[in-house]
């Protein structure tokens, strides 16, 4: 593993963790950016904490980092729907902007989050194989 990948992995997996916590701890100050259609929204809250936060330690942990790639990089795609509700349903949530100065980047910045997450968790990187007997 580079050393920039095992850098990002300290950076973005506390993040991501500290991230999972406060979803945890503040599950009615998210409720309202989930969509109608989402069923139980305040479980779907705690369920993606706990995604975050096993998807965060995950990637400091050398054997789960691949996985906790993969499931950050799901994680990331599975939420879009409520960044996008948020974004354009005119959702207030008091401490957050409401301003496309907070919602542009936030949007734009998801498929850079799954990529950063698969890039983590080494599944845009060579893999390295041992050549056995022939």
């Amino acid at each position: 593993m580079s050393r920039t990948r095992l850098i990002a992995c300290w950076i973005i997996g506390p993040l991501y963790a500290a991230f999972g916590v406060l979803h945890l701890a503040a599950v009615d100050s998210f409720l309202p950016i989930m969509p109608a259609w989402v069923p139980a929204p305040a479980l779907v809250i705690q369920l993606t904490g706990l995604a975050e936060v096993a998807g965060g330690l995950g990637l400091l942990v050398p054997g789960l980092r691949r996985w906790a790639g993969l499931g950050l990089a799901l994680y990331a795609i599975g939420v879009f729907p409520a960044n996008l509700h948020h974004a354009f349903g005119g959702v207030h949530v008091p401490g957050l902007p409401d301003s496309w100065w907070y919602h542009g980047p936030r949007l734009a910045m998801q498929p850079v989050l799954v990529i950063l997450a698969l890039w983590a968790g080494g599944w845009l990187t060579p893999r390295q194989h041992c050549a056995g007997p022939r």
